[in-house]
């Protein structure tokens, strides 16, 4: 009898160590990060075609207005920003291509609208090698960029000096306002040190403006800036297993992302070569650089958009709605704000309304988003 009650108590100790040993194994199971499809599996993300099926990630290619209250949650700091739009989203949508950008801009270059220049006048030729060797060792005046620019003679366009060209005139400037705020009082007066050292250099004149009426332009036009200066950030949270790195390349590589120029950052290129990307995904360095990327576990990461570094014709808010949704679909993830918090269809709505309101007034400032400009002044 009771030998019978020991071996039944032991069966069921058995099993119930058998059980949770296996409920164990299938938790692990469940929550270990999910890995990349191998290669010759044809996974593809819903409603995407067989263009989909077998992405292949490249590398990311190398450069050469106030908004209502709807949008606050979504913002932080000087981050202000743009709205999806409501209509079924699948991967194709994500990655459709704008109409190409329009090619009628200001040359890239010194520019009185966001620029210091004090024109230098000669009264002889000089040697593009001789102005060469005249320029000051640094490009930047405090944090403001600084340039000359020589007439060439033979174009009659202002271009940075070349070996081998001739120069009757030459003018330098330095940048009005950046992100890091306005030109002011101290690096106006290090410009004007740079400026007439390369002058005395090659025996010109300069022709300095007021220093108070160019401090007082570039305070103008900071403002201007920080109150329409728009850096959109959203966050893509997994809902219960993590995402390994590759995984999460596969994925990305289906909507359009390339493999960025630093350890954990994807980039949705423009359409038109050389510029800013369109999009940027980022995701955890250490679990980029990590010896056994299938072990590392990512549970969300971050798309953004810096609107003024890209032309409104590429659609970009659009295509980060469309970016997120299906990725969001595909890797079983919630789309959220930066802090955390899941963002509801209905407060997009306001945020595009906010965004053409804010690239009118770029446009009318002649500071359209993704322009030679304002990719400078915004940086």
């Amino acid at each position: 009898m009771n030998s019978s009650l020991l071996l039944s108590l032991a069966i069921t100790g058995g099993l119930v160590l058998a059980v949770i040993v296996a409920y164990n194994a299938w938790t692990l199971h469940r929550n270990a990060p999910k890995k990349a499809l191998p290669p010759d599996t044809h996974g593809s993300l819903p409603g995407a075609g067989d263009a989909l099926t077998e992405p292949t990630l490249r590398q990311e290619p190398s450069l050469d207005a106030d908004l209502g209250p709807e949008a606050a949650a979504i913002y932080g700091g000087l981050d202000r920003g743009p709205e999806p739009h409501e209509h079924a989203v699948d991967a194709n949508d994500a990655l459709r291509m704008p109409a190409p950008l329009p090619m009628l801009e200001r040359r890239p270059g010194l520019d009185p609208l966001i620029d210091v220049i004090a024109v230098m006048q000669l009264d002889h030729q000089v040697s593009g090698d001789a102005a060469l060797v005249a320029l000051p060792p640094t490009r930047r005046a405090g944090s403001k960029p600084f340039a000359i620019e020589g007439l060439n003679d033979a174009t009659q366009h202002w271009e940075t000096p070349a070996p081998g060209q001739r120069y009757r005139s030459f003018q330098a400037g330095v940048q009005l306002a950046n992100r890091m705020g306005a030109l002011n009082e101290i690096e106006f007066s290090e410009f004007v040190m740079k400026a007439q050292g390369f002058a005395d250099a090659i025996n010109a004149a300069p022709d300095f403006p007021d220093m108070l009426q160019e401090v007082a332009r570039a305070r103008e036009l900071d403002q201007f800036a920080s109150d329409h200066d728009a850096q959109l950030m959203f966050m893509l949270r997994a809902r219960q297993a993590a995402w390994s790195p590759g995984y999460l390349l596969q994925n990305a590589a289906r909507v359009g992302f390339v493999v960025g120029s630093m350890p954990g950052r994807l980039v949705l290129p423009s359409s038109a070569p050389g510029m800013p990307p369109v999009l940027t995904l980022g995701y955890d360095t250490q679990a980029a650089l990590a010896d056994d990327p299938d072990q590392s576990a990512i549970r969300d990461i971050s798309l953004s958009l810096d609107v003024a570094q890209v032309h409104r014709t590429e659609q970009p808010f659009a295509r980060l709605r469309d970016v997120g949704a299906a990725l969001a679909q595909a890797m079983d993830g919630v789309l959220c704000d930066q802090n955390g918090q899941p963002l509801p269809a209905m407060a997009m709505d306001p945020i595009a309304a906010d965004l053409e309101l804010l690239y009118d007034q770029l446009d009318a400032r002649d500071l359209s988003a993704g322009s030679v400009l304002a990719r400078r002044l915004f940086s």
